[in-house]
Formats: C-alpha cells, sequence, structure tokens
C-alpha cells in the first residue's frame, strides 16, 4: 500500500484584488495618489510667487482626484465626491468640532450602511403606495413566503405580515442598525415577520414564492443572475426603481402618479 502523502492546502485568495473591485476602496486609494501629486504642483505654483491658502490646495486636491477617477472609470457620482471630500475635509475641521462628536456620527453611519462600500447599496427607503402595489400582486388564495433583501427598518415586511396573516414574510439586512430596528418593530408590535442580520447572496432564493429587492444599479446583475439559478418556476422578482438590463420584465406599475416603477419578473 502506497503512503498517503500530504496534501498541501490551496493557497489562500490575493486580498487585494477582491478589494480593489469595491468602488469606495479604489475612490479611497485614488486620493492617496492624488496626494503627493497635489504637493508637487503646490510646491510650483509656490516657487513662482503665487500665495496660497490651504483652500487652495484642498481644490488641487480635490481637481486631481476627479480627474484620476476619471480616467480609472469610476462613475460620474464618484467624480463629484472626490472633488468635494478635500474641501468638506477642511471646512469640517474649521468648525472645531469636538472629537467625540466625529467619532459618534462615524459610528452612526457605519451602523446604518455598514458594508455598503462593498454591496454598493445604500439605504434606501420605500414608502406605502409601493408597499401596497406588492400586496395587491402577490398571489391571492394560498399562503406565501416572501422575502424582502435588504429589508432596511421593515416597513414593507411588516405591512405584507399585517396583511397577509397566513403567509411566513421575512426580511433579511446586513447593516446591524437598520436590522436591529425592525427587529424591536417586530417584537413591539408582536408580528410574525421575521428578520435576519445577513447578506442575500447566502439565501437560497428557491425557498420563496416572491422576492423584493430595493437595491441600486450596481446590485441588478448579480441578483438576476442569482434569481435565474434558483428561482422555481411560478415565484416572483419585484424590483422597486432599479431596472435588470437586458431583461424585460414581465409587468411594471407605477405606485405613484409620477415616481419610479415597481418592476416584476415571473418565473
Amino acid at each position: 500500500m502506497a503512503p498517503t502523502l500530504p496534501t498541501t492546502p490551496p493557497p489562500a485568495p490575493d486580498l487585494a484584488p477582491r478589494l480593489l473591485r469595491f468602488p469606495a476602496v479604489r475612490a479611497l486609494l485614488i486620493q492617496v495618489a492624488a496626494f503627493p501629486l497635489t504637493l508637487a504642483i503646490v510646491y510650483l505654483l509656490a516657487s513662482s510667487g503665487l500665495v496660497l491658502s490651504y483652500w487652495h490646495v484642498a481644490l488641487v486636491q480635490g481637481v486631481l482626484a476627479a480627474l484620476l477617477s476619471w480616467w480609472r472609470g469610476l462613475a460620474s457620482w464618484w467624480r463629484a465626491i472626490q472633488f468635494a471630500f478635500p474641501l468638506a475635509l477642511l471646512g469640517a475641521s474649521a468648525l472645531a468640532i469636538p472629537p467625540a462628536a466625529f467619532l459618534a456620527i462615524f459610528l452612526f453611519l457605519l451602523l446604518l450602511y455598514w458594508s455598503t462600500y462593498r454591496t454598493q447599496v445604500p439605504y434606501y427607503p420605500s414608502g406605502r403606495t409601493v408597499w401596497e402595489a406588492v400586496a395587491d400582486a402577490l398571489p391571492q388564495g394560498r399562503p406565501v413566503r416572501v422575502i424582502d433583501i435588504g429589508s432596511g427598518v421593515g416597513g414593507l415586511v411588516l405591512e405584507l405580515q399585517r396583511r397577509r396573516p397566513e403567509s411566513r414574510i421575512e426580511g433579511i439586512e446586513l447593516a446591524p442598525l437598520p436590522w436591529l430596528a425592525s427587529h424591536l418593530r417586530a417584537l413591539a408590535t408582536r408580528s410574525r415577520a421575521r428578520f435576519t442580520r445577513g447578506d442575500y447572496e447566502k439565501l437560497d432564493l428557491g425557498d420563496y414564492d416572491a422576492v423584493f429587492a430595493y437595491l441600486s444599479p450596481a446590485a441588478m446583475s448579480a441578483l438576476w443572475r442569482k434569481a435565474a439559478r434558483e428561482m422555481r418556476p411560478g415565484s416572483m422578482l419585484f424590483s422597486y426603481e432599479f431596472i435588470i438590463e437586458d431583461r424585460p420584465p414581465s409587468r411594471v406599475i407605477h405606485p405613484a402618479v409620477g415616481g419610479p416603477a415597481l418592476y416584476m419578473w415571473d418565473f
């Protein structure tokens, strides 16, 4: 019998390429890369006799960061953010805000948005007109299992559970603060709605009769690929405001006159 050779574990995935996929990380690195260029330009301008203030330095930094963002192919809103960031940072420092206040604001935003830098899905609250449109579009006359991916503070889930007490309505949210708020709301109202803190990528969408999403344009392609793999015949996918490119919806509803559309895909 041949001796068993020790197996070599597979190499760990390289963290750097994965991080560079996230626009927020690339934006931060661009700001860092723009800084030595800013120092060089400011030095040349000062050597020529120009008198520069910190505002001039922040303006140069913002322009360079915006240009580098355009060069690296970041979305147009990132260019605006990159331009405004040094100016906003300098303005905030001039207000002499206590460090504890900055820490409190940072922690609040961290708990509210959590991994938005990775998912590119900020907090988008929907409204009652959307909840009513989803409730009317769901299959009637039988219990259904529905999940809201990115459920925020739980408005849609709680409303659907109230309207459909025989059904199982769930929400999943990655950010801790909105998830906690939704969980406490369910406890306070004794709702049967269930809220999970986690990433919808780890769910099997085939377990649900309907999936609701209010995400962002950046997340729609990945959502469709997952839904196409997992959702079973007869189920429904809802997306409020953001359409899936190259996938014509089965139905389109406008919950509010002149407002965003609610798109539906039947499987």
